[in-house]
């Protein structure tokens, strides 16, 4: 088989190196790819949100499948322009990824079918959202409509504090993202990410992991894309999982197709485990990053034929996905100034060596310079990722490569996995 990869970040690599493995590939193209996916595949400069482009290249490849991994491609698309030329594609419609591309959309979707979550008001004026307060308790959460690369998303204390992110949002810190904020109860309990392999139909749970969102030790600091990550998760009971899929997963996949959007692709629902069961924090309509680093490498099964499987609108014909009974934890490690300010162009030493068999480090914002050396492009920059026989094992292995990187430019959270260090304490 001839695939198509499409996206440059941690993620990616990820999917690339775990694609790279199966029997069945023939030749895999990634585009644009980065300097840690330069062994397992050909990279081809064309952006993710290129459709014309990445058509283009999928037809000159003769591809069999395209798998598409960043949000913005199936916000532009691609998934529907490739439909119209007959090449299967894993990833949802545009209409489809409206459960992620905007939250107004998906609170109301989730409201039409009863489908567990918090409750909410969607706002397109400073003045109306911070009236709206008042119906609402603190910790008042406030977040943009639109793909904001997961920082659209403010948990305030008090009035003053949520005022002023509605402000800061409305007021353009996301730019067209955040033309409307959605207002909605805090919900307590844990949260985590459980994944569904979707063919339009029915869909197959692929597994659970648990990420970290703030930037700092002690979960403070501004909320992020995402600063590691573990799977299993032991938030996901087995009761918790046959909830979930039972009275979140499977209904949303009928209801979109009900409605008109079938739904073909990963979805990740991001739940919250309350007293009285699990409730949707927000949907995403691609892998989870750092998630899906995690997944991949606790994966045992080859993925592609369930990704094709998907694409071709019938997951009935394989097996639903099985995994090492291993936990595998993910520590992302970012440049100084994340997620505000990033600091670029500094050099990273030790990152490209063999680590040993229990560890993987995926490139998420890097590039190659002129003469050869890895240097930072980005917010998020590598994924240290590592198996274990339990959370500690991993996190201890995890921890031990860092050590070996030199990147004085860098920095990664210390605590990743605690709360399942707290559980096995």
């Amino acid at each position: 088989m001839n695939i198509l990869l499409v996206g440059s970040g941690g993620r990616e690599h990820a999917l690339a190196w775990k694609i790279a493995q199966s029997p069945l590939l023939t030749r895999l193209v990634i585009a644009p790819g980065n300097p840690g996916m330069e062994k397992l595949g050909e990279l081809h400069p064309v952006k993710a949100d290129d459709v014309e482009g990445l058509v283009a290249l999928a037809r000159e490849i003769g591809a069999d499948l395209v798998v598409v991994g960043p949000e913005l491609a199936l916000a532009a698309g691609l998934a529907d322009r490739l439909a119209e030329v007959g090449i299967p594609c894993f990833g949802p419609s545009a209409k489809a990824a409206r459960l992620e591309t905007s939250k107004a959309f998906a609170k109301a979707f989730l409201e039409r079918h009863d489908i567990p979550t918090a409750g909410y008001g969607v706002y397109e004026t400073a003045r109306e959202a911070r009236e709206a307060l008042s119906a609402f308790k603190p910790p008042y959460v406030i977040k943009a409509d639109g793909l904001a690369a997961g920082k659209g998303v403010a948990i305030s204390p008090d009035v003053k504090d949520a005022e002023a992110e509605i402000e800061r949002m409305l007021g353009g810190r996301f730019g067209q993202a955040g033309a409307r904020v959605v207002i909605e109860e805090f919900m307590e309990g844990e949260e985590g990410s459980l994944f569904a392999l979707s063919d339009g139909r029915r869909a197959v749970l692929l597994g659970g992991a648990q990420d970290h969102k703030r930037a700092f030790d002690g979960d403070v600091g501004p909320n992020t894309g995402g600063m590691g990550a573990y799977s299993p998760a032991p938030v996901f009971t087995p009761d918790l999982v046959k909830r979930a899929d039972a009275e979140i997963v499977q209904p949303t996949i009928r209801a979109m197709a009900s409605e008109g959007s079938p739904y073909r692709g990963v979805l990740y629902a991001g739940l919250m485990a309350t007293e009285s069961g699990p409730k949707v924090v927000e949907f995403n309509a691609r892998f989870g990053d750092p998630e899906c680093q995690v997944l991949m490498m606790r994966l045992a099964d080859d993925i592609v034929p369930v990704l094709l499987a998907c694409a071709r609108g019938d997951v009935s014909t394989v097996a639903a996905p099985s995994f090492k009974p291993q936990t595998v934890i993910c520590v992302v490690m970012a440049a100084k100034g994340y997620p505000d300010s990033p600091l670029e162009g500094s050099i990273i030493r030790g990152a490209e060596q063999d680590f040993g068999p229990h560890v993987q480090v995926f490139h998420a914002g890097t590039k190659r310079r002129s003469d050869g050396q890895l240097a930072a492009a980005g917010g998020r920059v590598l994924n240290v990722c590592a198996l274990g026989d339990d959370i500690a094992q991993a996190r201890e292995r995890a921890y031990a490569a860092i050590r070996q990187i030199d990147w004085p430019a860098g920095f990664c959270r210390s605590d990743i996995g605690w709360r399942a260090l707290d559980r096995e304490g």
